[in-house]
């Protein structure tokens, strides 16, 4: 096992590969840049490292300066979080050829899964489901693939993720101007302007299943995270498990999930997304080669610590678990993204100094957060800053304590997503399950008709 890793990230995700490496013995090394030089990670850690000015691309972004916080602390592995490098192959790369381990797959492994259309092609190849589509990036007959697929399409960028590069066409007239768009927002995001074109499906929702596999041929698919409460294509809200998954569509997700796993070669942990249609065929859309922002739900739902198995895997060990402990489903656990973003305001950042903080507590009530009474939320990261996540033994009840946790949360000082929470798990449709991925824009986005 590893005596010490380096976490090349920030916030409550550092955070949490702190905790998972000390209850292992294992030390932790934190890295800041000089905006998060009083971010509560960089306290926790057992040794911390600035690496360079605010902006990520001079820090968080900057994978020398990580390699060489990592030579100098003598860590023997890194463990990425998510976002930033996580999935990024060219760093997963540089770490073995430094003799480091990086916590993730493997860079080929990287390379054929975190690249959509690649990802597509091995599903394919593997018996998954896939969403009709072109078979590779869209060239100069993209009039003519467009319409072999059948409008409504979605162009959708090769490489990256939240929702950057993708457009939804309706209308062929529309094509070119909106693949020039997708285009060049791929390009901005990802420094890669590839994209591709998929069918629409009409009212889906987004479903996905979390794998983990190791060295020996062994693959798990856990119970599903229903993703499916959505802002311009970022999520907001997950459960598990799905109020509109079957235990016959579930068992059909985990094994496309785990033929899709062993077909690439895959070790460590990892998330399969499928889009689930209202006749319950489902379809696969793209594989996140890292740990998720979510993967709590499912650590509440099954009593599986993920990071501590990142970490084992990672070291060469066994899956400690098999097929049927992955798929026992103990609670209904609900996950809420809390976002310093005023929504009264079109979502608007809200960075700022919270004067004092007040956690939500009890039964079933889980809160992970770099936060603290006096703590500064800067400007130059995502928004995200705190995940409030509950559990209980039905959805019914998670739903009421989610509300419950939900008020008690206070963060006096800046504006947060906490109110927009409850209204949605106030509103009918989620109560009742049945929404799709247009419900937040459909209910809750300014000029929505309700």
């Amino acid at each position: 096992m590893f005596k010490k890793i380096l976490i090349a990230n920030r916030g409550e995700i550092a955070l949490r590969v702190i905790r998972a490496c000390r209850e292992m013995g294992i030390q932790s090394v934190a890295v800041y840049s000089e905006a998060d030089r009083e971010s509560m990670h960089v306290r926790m850690a057992d040794e911390a490292y600035c690496i360079g000015p605010a902006p990520a691309k001079q820090s968080y972004l900057n994978s020398e300066a990580l390699l060489t916080a990592a030579r100098i602390s003598q860590a023997e592995a890194v463990h990425p979080g998510y976002g930033f490098l996580s999935e990024n192959a060219d760093f997963a790369e540089a770490c073995a050829k430094n003799g480091i381990v990086f916590i993730g797959p493997s860079a080929s492994a990287i390379r054929k899964l975190g690249y959509k259309s690649t990802a597509k092609a091995l599903a394919r190849e593997a018996g998954v489901p896939v969403v009709p589509g072109t078979q590779g990036l869209v060239d100069e007959h993209f009039m003519k693939e467009a319409q072999a697929v059948g409008f409504p399409v979605m162009v959708k960028a090769a490489s990256g993720g939240g929702g950057k590069g993708l457009r939804l066409v309706r209308d062929p007239k529309d094509l070119e101007a909106q693949l020039k768009l997708a285009q060049s927002e791929a390009q901005a995001a990802f420094g890669d302007g590839s994209v591709y074109i998929e069918k629409f499906i009409e009212r889906p929702r987004h479903v996905e299943i979390q794998i983990a596999s190791d060295n020996f041929g062994n693959a798990v698919a856990f119970p599903e995270r229903d993703c499916t409460v959505q802002r311009r294509h970022q999520k907001l809200i997950e459960e598990s498990p799905s109020p509109k998954v079957t235990p016959e569509i579930r068992a059909k997700m985990q094994e496309a999930a785990r033929k899709l796993a062993l077909a690439a070669k895959y070790s460590n942990v990892g998330t399969v997304e499928f889009l689930l249609g209202p006749d319950g065929n489902f379809y696969f859309i793209e594989v996140n080669t890292r740990l998720q922002v979510e993967h709590p739900v499912t650590e509440s739902v099954t009593g599986l610590d993920l990071v501590n198995t990142q970490i084992r895997l990672a070291a060469g060990e066994k899956l400690p678990f098999d097929q049927a402990r992955a798929s026992e489903i103990h609670f209904h656990s609900i996950e809420h993204r809390i976002n310093a973003e005023d929504p009264d305001n079109n979502f608007a950042p809200s960075p700022g100094k919270i004067s004092e903080v007040v956690f939500p507590g009890g039964c079933g009530v889980r809160l992970d957060t770099h936060i603290y009474s006096g703590y500064t939320v800067p400007s130059f990261y995502d928004s995200l800053i705190a995940k409030l996540i509950v559990f209980s033994s039905n959805r019914d009840s998670a739903v009421k304590r989610s509300l419950r946790a939900l008020s008690e949360l206070q963060t006096p000082g800046i504006k947060t997503t906490r109110d927009f929470h409850k209204k949605v798990l106030s509103h009918q449709d989620f109560l009742s399950g049945d929404f799709d991925t247009s419900f937040v824009e459909k209910y809750f986005l300014p000029n929505s008709k309700h």
